[in-house]
């Protein structure tokens, strides 16, 4: 184990798949030199090489483009973008090509690509570079998505993207590149997708986040337990493949259901999950589910009207009251 940055671990094992296996290589905006905007690829050019850590055009449809012809070609690509928010001028290379080639070709085709880069809020970087958009990408079927909330989760979930043979597209978010946490060395350290994680047990209300909400929803459930309010946390990890049954199993035990994430509340993957739980464990709910998201407005460039649209700490703790003082 060693005590390293969400940024650091995931430059870690883009290392060490790179030595591994000389069909991966990156590419992306300023992945060379620069190292990415947040240093996930720093200085790797040196040991491998601008043939394997490849600079490309500022397009993003050609940077998807380009990996998925190298995917079908037999080469693991890992595709960096700078923000998901701009994933859209590739919405017909993502949606329409990465998801469906595997599909078209009756699964004969493998699809080794993962498309990595970050989302979110916290510096203030306005309404086009702070969105929160992994929602969008579960309705597509044929993706994967992972979202992982800490530096070892950050190791783990991406040497498994790599190493899958189907498109997967990997969620960072902004505010988490300089957490720091324990995170093994060991270069087949993986967590599998669709493994939920549970954070935090308890037994009166299940809160249900990710990314840099799982740290908030942990907050929450501190500042719950000084009123003598027992919260489960957990982490769902991977929104795709989604594993509802470790959160089933949690609602049946506390009754209730708090889900909240950064993306924007209306059809947030909050909704799926209060949906498809709902269903699962209706006769052990006591109250109805809460699910909480960013409210219906652009993220403001002002970061204290960036935190009036997202949620807050104190708005969790609320909507885990409701649904136990109704």
């Amino acid at each position: 184990m060693a005590k390293m940055t969400y940024a650091q671990a995931i430059r870690m094992v883009i290392q060490q798949e790179m030595q591994r296996d000389d069909k991966v290589f990156c590419m992306g905006e300023d992945c060379e030199k620069l190292g990415g905007v947040f240093g996930t690829t720093r200085d790797l050019y040196k040991e491998f090489g601008t043939e394997r850590i490849r600079n490309t055009p500022i397009s993003e449809s050609a940077i998807v483009g380009a990996a998925l012809g190298a995917a079908c070609g037999g080469m693991r690509p890992i595709a960096e973008l700078m923000y998901w928010d701009f994933a859209f001028v590739a919405a017909d290379q993502i949606f329409n090509q990465v998801a469906k080639t595997r599909y078209v070709f009756g699964g004969n085709a493998k699809i080794p690509l993962v498309i990595r880069s970050q989302e979110g809020t916290g510096r203030g970087n306005a309404a086009t570079h702070s969105q929160c958009v992994e929602s969008m990408f579960m309705h597509i079927p044929g993706i994967k998505v992972a979202c992982p909330s800490t530096p070892a989760e950050a190791a783990g979930l991406l040497r498994t993207a790599i190493r899958d043979d189907n498109p997967v597209c990997f969620f960072e978010h902004k505010a988490l590149y300089i957490n720091k946490g324990e995170v093994p060395e060991d270069p087949d350290f993986m967590i599998p997708f669709g493994k939920a994680d549970i954070k935090r047990e308890g037994t009166d209300v299940t809160i249900v986040a990710n990314l840099l909400y799982v740290s908030r929803a942990l907050e929450a459930a501190e500042e719950l337990a000084k009123e003598g309010i027992s919260a489960e946390v957990i982490d769902p990890r991977t929104l795709v493949p989604f594993d509802y049954d470790t959160i089933a199993e949690s609602v049946k035990k506390t009754g209730r259901l708090v889900v909240v994430h950064e993306a924007h509340q209306n059809n947030g993957w909050g909704a799926q999950v209060v949906s498809q739980v709902g269903q699962m464990v209706f006769p052990y709910l006591d109250a109805a589910p809460i699910h909480l998201g960013a409210k219906a407005c652009p993220l403001p460039f002002n970061l204290e009207l960036e935190k009036a649209v997202i949620p807050s700490i104190k708005e969790i703790v609320d909507a885990c009251k409701k649904t136990l003082y109704r």
